[in-house]
């Protein structure tokens, strides 16, 4: 019997706590929904981390954030917040315990490799998964050029606070920020239009800094 336990124990190690190993659809257990007040309007995404830990975007945490992960509606304590202007994180606390013990034993592993124009992506939030890629900021228009990571595919792909994946290894690569937007002129000089070309992701890189400074353990 105390063998049995052991070996169910020693396969949750191997496979229950990355993501590494895991298919696409399985990703959508990490998918947040941060929510303006219990039972409130939908605000934005984000991530769970594991360790009782969320990834979001700091413009849509308010000041007493409510989440909803796993089906459950949970209050948040807010660890950590930047701003939209300088750097768009926000790290989250919840009580794990409230959590399903499936994920309780999961750890989101963030890529330790840059992104590349071409690679393949995925975006994931609460609204389901979409295939994207990496753009070259050298597509983009001059003025809006200082954004280094990015993706295409603006309509179908999840909004500020979605998670960007490696689409082989299953790390995240970002967190998403915000639409990359230009302004076009029409044929009548007096109307204008605006247009999405792309979407802004903190990288990785980024995200792991935020998580070490003041003490805090990276994932």
């Amino acid at each position: 019997m105390l063998w049995d336990s052991l070996k169910i124990l020693c396969f949750l190690c191997l496979f229950g706590i990355t993501a590494h190993a895991e298919d696409s659809g399985s990703l959508m257990i990490y998918a947040v929904t941060i929510n303006e007040m219990p039972g409130g309007n939908a605000w934005g995404a984000g991530i769970y981390l594991g360790n009782s830990k969320i990834i979001t975007a700091a413009h849509v945490v308010g000041q007493t954030p409510y989440v909803t992960i796993s089906g459950r509606e949970l209050a948040a304590t807010i660890v950590k917040k930047g701003s939209f202007e300088s750097t768009d994180l926000a790290l989250l606390g919840i009580d794990e315990r409230r959590l399903p013990v499936s994920l309780r034993l999961r750890r989101l592993t963030l890529c330790q490799e840059l992104p590349f124009p071409g690679e393949a992506v995925e975006t994931v939030s609460p609204d389901g998964i979409a295939r994207s890629h990496i753009m070259s900021p050298q597509g983009l228009p001059p003025q809006v050029r200082k954004f280094d990571t990015i993706i295409g595919d603006v309509e179908r792909t999840g909004n500020s606070g979605s998670g960007v994946f490696d689409l082989r290894k299953k790390c995240l690569l970002g967190i998403m920020s915000r639409k990359i937007s230009i302004v076009l002129k029409k044929s009548d000089a007096a109307k204008t239009e605006t247009r999405d070309i792309a979407k802004y992701f903190v990288p990785a890189s980024t995200i792991s800094k935020f998580i070490a400074e003041n003490g805090l353990k990276d994932q």
